[in-house]
């Protein structure tokens, strides 16, 4: 990812103030910072849902612009909030998710399983999702985010509202993940979680980077 002058405004209102970043490939690199700051606003733009104001954004040598829909193909996203499907089991959730990127009945179930695994979940596959505690949500949404081998992940304050055994968890499954070469970009106010996964990280603070380094 190469970031130049990044800018979002929202009418009036900057959230993003001609920032620049880079990510390179296999790296984990973290959006540090308050409330507020810009870091969803960047990892929007980053994520291909929101159109940038002004400067340039490459990711994986593509523009968000023209080329959003082959960059989202190569893009896990696990958001602030879980948008799990609470009326399907935990592995509909996953299946369903998979064919939304065109992949094989058996494929999908393939890969399905060995998420399922991978989240340790496997278990849990046949349960609806409702009754779930909040940690075993967030390992059910990263491995729906992994469903179609991404590139790039991008979390959005992945562990907000767990108990420190379920970030624990959370944080090997990511290192497994950073392991396997894929790129980690993440937010998070919590210096102990940047310090764990971060490899650079940049502080951001009313919409502008105020910091960057290992």
């Amino acid at each position: 990812i190469r970031a130049r002058g990044l800018t979002k405004q929202f009418g009036e209102f900057t959230a993003v103030d001609a920032v620049d970043f880079d990510v390179a490939p296999g790296e984990s690199f973290g959006f540090l910072g308050p409330n507020g700051a810009g870091k969803t606003s960047t990892m929007r733009m980053i994520g291909c849902v929101s159109p940038i104001t002004a400067g340039s954004l490459r990711i994986m040598d593509m523009d968000p612009a023209t080329d959003g829909a082959r960059i989202r193909a190569r893009l896990g996203v696990v958001p602030q909030q879980d948008t799990l499907d609470t009326e399907l089991t935990v592995r509909e959730n996953l299946i369903i998710y998979g064919r939304y990127f065109g992949l094989s009945r058996a494929e999908v179930g393939k890969r399905a399983d060995e998420l399922l695994d991978f989240a340790q979940l496997t278990d849990r596959a046949g349960d609806q999702v409702e009754p779930l505690s909040g940690g075993m949500k967030r390992r059910l949404t990263i491995a729906r985010s992994l469903i179609n081998e991404p590139t790039i992940l991008l979390l959005d304050e992945p562990t907000t509202g767990l108990d420190p055994q379920a970030r624990h968890l959370l944080w090997e499954r990511l290192y497994r993940l950073k392991q396997q070469g894929v790129t980690l970009v993440l937010t998070t106010h919590y210096m102990d979680e940047a310090e764990q996964l971060c490899d650079r990280l940049v502080v951001m603070d009313k919409a502008r980077i105020v910091a960057v380094g290992s």
